[in-house]
């Protein structure tokens, strides 16, 4: 590993990411701290808070790379599919197919939580909006006569429902509401909210 004197602070920042995932993957996320990742790249301590403000700046913007991933699936999956139906159903389990074979990366964005209750900063939001954008697509076309705020509404309704099935299955607790398979208790519940998408 390269001294500071051989990297730019731009080069730091990429290194400092790659071994955020790296401690995450291998430890978990609640392992993380920012003198392991010193540590992992050569640096101190205080070279990095040259280049993030502090820890949940460092978290944010590893997020903002899985924010980048799940997008690039959707839009992938997206592309697969014509009907809006479908497409939301394939988004549906995209994501789940996402929470189970990357399970740090989901760990790392929905548990993170902002120290001293400190608001998440504005620069994140539209990372997450445009994941928001490619579900409110085909649900304006399923609601022809809604507004664009029921619409987006609709899509954050949509996204809670798909991410509660897949928080139930993470944590292992499907089994409590004897639930069948997760593919089929997804399917279900997709089938009753696209039904009722369409009747509203």
């Amino acid at each position: 590993m390269g001294r500071r004197n051989d990297h730019s602070r731009e080069e730091i920042r990429e290194l400092a990411l790659a071994a955020t995932f790296e401690i995450v993957t291998e430890q978990g996320f609640h392992q993380l701290s920012v003198r392991k990742i010193a540590s992992a790249i050569g640096y101190t301590v205080g070279s990095l808070y040259l280049i993030f403000k502090n820890l949940d700046d460092l978290i944010l913007q590893a997020n903002v790379h899985n924010l980048e991933i799940i997008y690039q699936i959707l839009q992938q999956t997206e592309k697969k599919q014509k009907k809006p139906e479908q497409r939301l159903l394939a988004f549906a389990h995209a994501y789940l197919h996402f929470t189970i074979e990357q399970p740090y990366r989901w760990q790392m964005i929905f548990e993170h939580r902002m120290q001293n209750n400190e608001p998440v900063p504005e620069w994140f939001e539209p990372h997450v909006s445009r994941l928001f954008s490619l579900l409110e697509a085909p649900l304006a076309q399923l609601m022809a006569d809604a507004e664009p705020e029921q619409v987006r509404q609709t899509a954050r309704a949509m996204w809670c429902a798909v991410h509660g099935v897949s928080t139930l299955y993470m944590t292992e607790k499907l089994e409590v509401v004897g639930s069948e398979s997760v593919q089929n208790l997804l399917d279900r519940l997709m089938g009753i909210f696209l039904e009722g998408v369409k009747t509203a």
